[in-house]
């Protein structure tokens, strides 16, 4: 924010009108983007963990592929927010490594079916619930006051996002 030789000048310690709430959102911007580097680092040191060849797109997309399903190549790819060919490229991978299966669909033989097979079922549990475990310590030294103001805070945040609210307990480690 520049300064305005048309506004008159403000006492010192005022802020001009608006001012305070670019401050607002400023702050709001970097207390979001400390939780997404501490997220992050939390599912990196999950994979660790659980796969260390594993890398967290591919993490993403068999996340999709458990709460979505078998899904069309398209379909996972939309999902991701790349492209399908690049979908396809991570796919190969997955397969390679036995957490995917792919398979012709039988309503159109032109396009192809993509599951979890129980390895990458196995490994996703197995990474999410390191993941549930390390955020539930976090979660657990908060004040209980912080904690559902916290819990409005994030769900604002990813509907304002379009992220569509998962079941309770969706991704929470099976117990099975």
């Amino acid at each position: 924010m520049g300064y305005d030789v048309n506004r008159p000048p403000q006492p010192t310690g005022t802020a001009a009108p608006g001012e305070d709430l670019d401050k607002d959102v400023e702050e709001v911007i970097d207390a979001v983007l400390t939780t997404s580097r501490l997220l992050v680092a939390i599912s990196a040191r999950a994979l660790a963990e659980s796969e260390p060849t594993l890398t967290l797109p591919q993490l993403r997309a068999l996340v999709v592929l458990r709460g979505q399903g078998p899904v069309k190549l398209a379909s996972l790819a939309a999902a991701l927010g790349v492209n399908p060919s690049t979908a396809m490229r991570m796919i190969d991978r997955l397969e390679a490594g036995g957490s995917v299966d792919r398979q012709a669909n039988p309503g159109n033989r032109r396009e192809v079916v993509l599951s979890l097979t129980e390895k990458g079922r196995r490994l996703v549990d197995q990474v999410l619930a390191h993941r549930h475990m390390e955020i539930a310590a976090i979660v657990a030294r908060m004040p209980a006051e912080k904690r559902a103001g916290l819990v409005g805070s994030l769900r604002a945040l990813t509907d304002a996002a379009g992220e569509p609210a998962l079941p309770p307990g969706s991704l929470s480690p099976s117990r099975d």
